[in-house]
């Protein structure tokens, strides 16, 4: 294999797991769902070329997805599996083919459901009574969500059904599935609502769904508009009806009080199915929630069978994936943005267009590379899509209506919002200001800080943010532990006890711990893993600012670029009075720090399967703890694989290579 391919696989890997993590657990994908499936469709190619280099751990062999921290996993045993994507009819009609072919009979019916933008969920139900709810996960295992969910029931009366009637109610264990999402209107009332209090504004529909079943406080969920669609089950009794089609399931899901989409076609032949696919493409914008395409599935659950499965998805179903909406507009102005980190970024301001359920006035043109490819101009009639129903595009210029007089776009040469000297760093295609007193930085720099990964001070966002720079209150990060109540509440929309919140979220702030700080610090290249490494090597703020380069740069997950980084940013007196003030307000800039000489020091374990008496979290704890370090993939470098129930590949690939299998009860012998 070519050294070439080697390294595409690799970045490619690592490039998915990324997207994965932000679009599963962070709930805000970074690129659309096209864009993934076209990494993951080059990584399919690359391995297929190369077989041998297949990993049991490639994102190729698993669902994607995983549980995020502060809920209690729960392992799905029947696994939701993810659906293969199509885009187009030529590729519809190949899964048709293939069905055709694979049954040996062109009389096949099929279901076509309209693709909710939600969550997925499964219900579980003892003797009638709901009792346990959880996500999808990575299809094998979800979270456990059981409490929001009821409080769903509170909020939308029947939406989930707390009891189902006879003859389910006489059962020992009955599973439903559906998609937990919230319609357009809930979403606009919400965030209208956010805003008033001073909290961020949700992107999307989805992010806001997801947002709001993984919070800690059932209540606020309860608060918040969140539905259901059902649509199948996982397990059921054997005594349960024995009903012979997909459409007659859902027929009998309605009848015991759970919520099926009326939209849902039987169709007799792969003709109506096509039939669907074009009235939905017209009709989609109609609807009040968001659906980003059609989940087409064989009806006869006897051809279903025949069909079977992959370890990832069914043979006997498919998604097909709506094309973006496009719309033309006009580039009324280009202005630029400045990022925490510097970042100048170029945004074209558009005539207002509604585009794929909301009115876009803005859109992002990435750096100067873009506008340079584009040939984008102030003045220039342009087509935009939403990236993945999200992010405003603009995707190419109608170059032929340009009237002749729009000059070239150039980038400005200072700061727009502290003039600043500017600079594009060899090799990077952005533009950066280099003064970090910028107060568009700042701005930027305040809500990483205060954000869910970082210090997590609630009530803190943009809105509060903008008058505390404005006004002059808050000029960095230790400023903020100077505010007192009289100095919030005088902000506007920010009533008495929201200023009591966000001062004690401040306060509470403290105690977040060293990892913690450093990612909400902002230091280049080092994200929220980097973080945890940087913690748990130097287990205090003063050893790790005193760290030299060569020992920073020995650490494994660091290397040069990040050990430089993280020596400049120590290295500049700025951030060294910052650090200074900080400590002086009581922050804690210490973590407890992996034992040295522990029964595992030196080892590299790898997890696989669910542990009876802990978390996966807890594991990776325990053996960072007693000097061990965690790892995804099983290698001949691997000391212990630590299986649970239902271990996968994992097992298998550790068997092979002769590595040593840990019991989770070994593995507590060991600790």
């Amino acid at each position: 294999m070519s050294d070439t391919d080697q390294q595409k696989i690799k970045q490619l890997r690592k490039d998915i797991e990324r997207h994965d993590y932000y679009y599963y657990v962070l709930d805000n994908p970074e690129i659309s769902d096209r864009e993934f499936d076209h990494l993951m469709e080059q990584l399919k190619e690359l391995e297929a070329k190369h077989p041998q280099w297949i990993t049991p751990d490639s994102p190729t062999q698993r669902v994607g997805g995983q549980p995020a921290d502060g809920f209690k996993s729960v392992v799905h045993k029947v696994p939701m599996l993810s659906l293969d994507n199509t885009y187009n009819i030529e590729e519809l009609r190949d899964f048709h083919n293939r069905v055709v072919k694979s049954l040996g009979t062109g009389a096949v019916e099929y279901v076509v459901e309209l693709k909710i933008d939600g969550i997925g969920v499964s219900l579980l139900y003892k003797k009638g009574q709901f009792f346990k709810g959880a996500t999808r996960g990575d299809g094998k295992t979800g979270e456990d969500i059981t409490e929001n969910l009821k409080a769903i029931n509170l909020k939308t009366i029947r939406s989930i059904p707390l009891t189902l009637p006879m003859p389910e109610a006489e059962y020992d264990l009955m599973e439903v599935r559906g998609e937990v999402y919230m319609d357009r209107t809930g979403f606009e009332t919400l965030n209208r609502r956010r805003e008033e209090e001073g909290d961020a504004p949700f992107v999307n529909p989805r992010n806001a769904a997801a947002g709001s079943l993984r919070l800690l406080d059932s209540r606020i969920t309860a608060s918040r508009p969140l539905n259901i669609w059902v649509y199948g089950v996982g397990q059921v009794p054997a005594t349960w009806p024995a009903l012979t089609t997909h459409y007659d399931m859902l027929k009998r899901l309605n009848i015991m009080g759970l919520r099926t989409n009326s939209n849902t076609h039987y169709c007799k032949s792969f003709d109506e199915v096509l039939s669907m696919v074009d009235e939905w493409q017209e009709k989609r914008s109609t609807l009040d929630y968001d659906i980003d395409g059609l989940v087409i599935k064989v009806n006869s659950f006897d051809q279903q069978k025949r069909l079977g499965w992959t370890n990832k998805h069914p043979r006997w179903a498919v998604a097909f994936k709506f094309e973006a909406e496009e719309a033309e507009t006009v580039v009324e102005d280009i202005r630029v943005q400045v990022g925490r980190t510097g970042a100048i970024t170029p945004v074209a301001e558009l005539t207002p267009v509604f585009v794929s359920g909301s009115t876009v006035s803005r859109a992002t043109l990435h750096n100067e590379d873009e506008i340079e490819r584009l040939d984008v101009r102030v003045g220039d009639r342009v087509v935009i899509i939403k990236a993945g129903e999200i992010i405003p595009k603009v995707i190419r210029v109608l170059d032929k209506e340009r009237k002749g007089r729009e000059p070239k776009y150039q980038m400005p040469k200072t700061c727009p919002e502290c003039d600043s000297k500017i600079e594009r760093p060899e090799g990077e295609a952005v533009w950066r200001c280099v003064n970090a007193a910028c107060p568009a930085q700042l701005k930027e720099r305040l809500l990483h800080f205060a954000s869910r990964n970082a210090m997590d001070i609630d009530h803190l966002g943009t809105a509060i943010v903008d008058q505390l720079v404005d006004t002059g209150k808050v000029k960095s990060f230790y400023e903020l532990y100077d505010l007192q109540l009289e100095d919030v509440s005088t902000l506007d929309r920010m009533a008495e006890k929201s200023a009591e919140n966000l001062i004690g979220a401040i306060a509470e702030s403290k105690k977040a711990g060293l990892a913690r700080l450093v990612f909400g610090l902002g230091i280049r290249h080092a994200g929220q893993r980097v973080a945890q490494v940087l913690a748990q090597t130097y287990g205090s703020m003063d050893a790790l600012a005193k760290a030299p380069y060569e020992d920073l740069e020995a650490i494994d997950e660091i290397g040069p670029r990040i050990a430089e980084s993280i020596r400049e940013f120590f290295g500049e007196k700025h951030n060294k009075k910052e650090l200074c003030k900080l400590k002086q307000h009581k922050l804690v800039m210490t973590e407890e720090k992996k034992a040295g000489g522990g029964s595992l020091e030196g080892k590299q374990l790898v997890l696989t399967g669910t542990l009876e008496n802990m978390t996966r979290d807890e594991a990776k704890r325990k053996i960072i703890e007693a000097g061990g370090r965690v790892t995804s993939s099983v290698s001949a470098k691997t000391d212990y694989v630590l299986t649970g129930t239902d271990p996968g590949s994992k097992l298998t690939q550790a068997q092979k290579l002769g590595v040593a299998i840990l019991s989770e009860k070994e593995f507590q012998e060991i600790i």
